[in-house]
């Protein structure tokens, strides 16, 4: 019997042992390193199945030139940039990694909170720079953390995990998640928002942790960040367009934002006129000091990243071998 062919579309390239393991002499493994998906064109036509990572988005011209593909997996949590509904018709089933890089999010998570309210990046950017010279004071005004609301929109694997490491620091724990059951909220000792709005009134730092759709889709724009109690906080390890960035420079500027801290942003790489990445690489502006951009990287640990390839091989092997698959999003 012919060998399958399992194309990586993006990210992954190089040594591609974790996947051979996993899938043997079942298929050949290939990686593209594409960055947008007009590289892909010619090239995965047929694939018996695909992995796709966060940087290429599989649009329904693309979907529709998959020959014989078995199925698509999306290494990773997020499923925004396939389009389910052209896989769908076209009898692919799309499968997520919904397991992977839980410990890492919420640490990553936790710690830029930790880093914005103890103005760590605010000390050390000055510090750095000669600015204020050796003193204490150089990222005044802080408060104490303890006693304080962390908000946390979304109560998935990863927004849980945060709200259980945040409870030993003494934060007040409150989330809004509407589609949590009752009752979830007593289970883990945390208070529950009726709305989000009710969430952003009291939040001193508000940590999202929900998935993209249309109707998160710039959830926190400027007015819901005026909604923030004046010198809050802004952490976001979800998904780049829940927060329109835009929306953030200004927020610095005039105090209503103390600080933010974005691991992912709607358009990746960035683009050069990036409104948030501009002010954050200004000297000038508040933002150079209070804003900690890192580039879609909380979920990384070595650990994780081989988690992952492995489930991610595992889904295709499974759709290969005509197996139930676990985790079909579409």
């Amino acid at each position: 019997m012919a060998r399958a062919r399992v194309v990586i579309t993006d990210v992954i390239s190089g040594d591609l042992t974790p996947e051979r393991q996993v899938l043997g002499e079942l298929a050949e493994v290939a990686a593209l390193g594409a960055r947008r998906e007009e590289e892909l064109a010619g090239r995965v036509e047929d694939a018996d199945a695909l992995i796709v990572y966060n940087l290429v988005t599989l649009t329904r011209p693309t979907i529709a030139r998959l020959r014989r593909c078995k199925a698509i997996v999306r290494g990773g949590v997020g499923y925004d940039n396939v389009d389910l509904a052209a896989a769908r018709a076209g009898g692919i089933p799309v499968v997520n990694v919904p397991d992977y890089g839980t410990e890492e999010v919420a640490d990553s998570a936790i710690g830029l909170m930790l880093a914005l309210t103890r103005g760590l990046g605010v000390l050390n950017s000055r510090l750095r720079a000669g600015e204020r010279g050796w003193r204490h004071d150089a990222a005044a005004p802080l408060h104490r953390l303890r006693g304080r609301v962390l908000g946390i929109v979304g109560l998935g694997r990863i927004g849980t995990a945060t709200a259980v490491r945040a409870k030993p620091l003494g934060l007040d724990v409150v989330f809004y998640d509407p589609y949590k059951p009752d009752g979830y909220d007593k289970a883990l000792g945390l208070r529950r928002a009726v709305t989000l709005e009710e969430l952003l009134d009291q939040a001193f730092v508000l940590s999202l942790h929900c998935p993209l759709t249309p109707e998160t889709q710039h959830m926190m724009d400027a007015a819901a960040i005026a909604r923030l109690p004046r010198g809050s906080y802004l952490v976001n390890t979800a998904r780049g367009a829940v927060v329109d960035t835009a929306a953030i420079p200004g927020a610095i500027e005039s105090g209503q934002l103390a600080g933010a801290a974005i691991d992912v942003l709607e358009w990746e790489p960035p683009r050069a006129d990036d409104p948030l990445l501009a002010a954050w690489r200004d000297p000038n502006h508040p933002a150079h000091h209070r804003v900690l951009i890192t580039p879609h990287a909380a979920f990384y640990c070595e650990e994780g990243l081989i988690e992952l390839r492995a489930k991610a091989a595992e889904a295709c092997r499974r759709a290969l071998l005509g197996l139930p698959l676990a985790n079909v999003v579409n």
